[in-house]
């Protein structure tokens, strides 16, 4: 397959229309002269009516999401992505009818995709994926048959080949999550007929799984996560079907967890009026100039508002809501110096994508009122 694809040929746009402006026609019948009288005596109250609505209709729209390059494989949910430097790995996942193995990276400089190895585990759906240095791993999840896995297995960009590793310390399972800090690889929660709250430890020079402190709360799978300044912060999950309200963060030096404030409006401050907004699973976080940022997912119903989130004041902040189709199951990841963020794949009921939105958080979007 040429590595040049796809995403060569289509059309990229660049950006979203950022300010949409309705005029109505004014009609004239037998109006010759205008009233000097009347223009000055009214333009006061014309100039403070349009700043306030302007003002009141633009609050909270901040950022921009703008449709980006293609996938080149087959549209899907429940995927993997690991990232070297800036190189994506996409590979795995669930079509409305099939399972894959296939795996394609993709350059963010050069802006195309090429395949890969297939991952020698076979059709793999919710499974997780990491990198540690230049290899990234992929394990757990779904089989052919929707059999539990526990195996793992190493990719490495030198030798564009796949080795296996010692299985997962825990039990076999399904929508775990994976995050990396400190130089570890980490698994946390998931399903296995029962939902999970344990915290597994991946040494990459060992070849080792260490069990280490369980997390706060309640067990769950679908969980969000991020990492911001060597410290993990695990949002939300799905337990029994309910989102949970809760977001807690991880100190690898100390092994503990610590519950931060509760998604949900508990002040007397418009700051978390909209907090129950955030609660849901499936989505994405990805981390852009110390900020974590969350969106897609699920709760009841799919969720296209995207928050961002500041760890100094442990408070969330609304931004533009995702613009594509609102979906779950999809991926998420931003350049290694978080100028750029990106969502891809995921579905909406059955029926999976194989598009690619860029965030871009600092854009603010103004729109007014017929």
């Amino acid at each position: 397959m040429p590595a040049v694809t796809r995403a060569n040929r289509l059309t990229r746009v660049t950006g979203n229309v950022l300010k949409k402006q309705n005029f109505k026609k004014l009609k004239m019948k037998n109006v010759l002269v205008y009233s000097l009288a009347l223009v000055i005596a009214t333009a006061p109250l014309l100039i403070n009516t349009a700043c306030n609505k302007s003002s009141s209709s633009s609050s909270d729209l901040v950022g921009n999401w703008a449709i980006s390059d293609y996938f080149d494989g087959p549209a899907r949910s429940e995927a993997v992505l690991f990232q070297i430097a800036d190189t994506v790995f996409v590979g795995t996942g669930l079509s409305d009818t099939k399972r894959f193995q296939d795996f394609w990276k993709y350059s963010l400089d050069k802006r195309y995709w090429t395949k890969i190895k297939d991952f020698p585990g076979g059709v793999r759906s919710s499974a997780v994926a990491f990198a540690l240095g230049k290899k990234g791993y992929v394990g757990l999840g779904y089989d052919l048959n929707a059999v539990y896995t526990g195996d793992f297995w190493q990719y490495s960009v030198d030798s564009n080949g796949w080795a296996p590793r010692n299985p997962f310390g825990g039990t076999a399972r399904v929508d775990a999550t994976a995050f990396v800090a400190g130089g570890n690889a980490y698994v946390a929660c998931g399903y296995d007929d029962n939902y999970l709250k344990d915290v597994w430890q991946y040494n990459q020079a060992a070849d080792s799984w260490t069990q280490k402190a369980g997390i706060s709360g309640a067990k769950r799978k679908d969980a969000q996560t991020f990492t911001i300044d060597g410290k993990v912060y695990l949002i939300s999950g799905n337990n029994n079907g309910t989102a949970q309200n809760d977001m807690q963060v991880y100190d690898p030096a100390g092994d503990t967890w610590t519950q931060l404030k509760k998604l949900t409006n508990v002040s007397d401050q418009s700051y978390d009026d909209k907090y129950t907004s955030i609660i849901r699973y499936n989505g994405v976080g990805f981390v852009m100039n110390g900020k974590g940022y969350l969106a897609t997912g699920e709760n009841g119903s799919l969720n296209s508002h995207t928050w961002e989130y500041d760890p100094a004041a442990d408070q969330w902040t609304e931004k533009t809501a995702f613009e594509g189709t609102a979906r779950t199951g999809a991926l998420g990841f931003a350049l290694a110096n978080g100028t750029r963020g990106f969502v891809m794949a995921g579905r909406s009921g059955t029926a999976p994508f194989d598009n690619m939105y860029e965030w871009q958080p600092t854009i603010s979007v103004i729109t007014t009122d017929n």
